[in-house]
């Protein structure tokens, strides 16, 4: 259940990267949106999951092209 919840509000921030993105035209916001919110369905370990969501989020910050 934990991991379904964390799917759910990765996904909503993955959604708002991307639009920010898009509407921005910035390609690492938009890139890092789409893999958050395709990336739960594959990744099953909810410690994992965490992991990969954080870094994921911290990459537009980290990453600027």
């Amino acid at each position: 259940m934990p991991t379904f919840i964390l799917g759910i509000l990765v996904s909503a921030f993955g959604m708002g990267y991307f639009v920010y993105g898009k509407k921005e035209q910035k390609a690492a916001p938009m890139i890092s949106g789409a893999i958050l919110c395709v990336y739960p369905y594959f990744v099953d370990n909810f410690w994992w999951s965490l992991i990969i969501g954080a870094c994921l989020l911290a990459a537009p910050f980290l990453v600027d092209f």
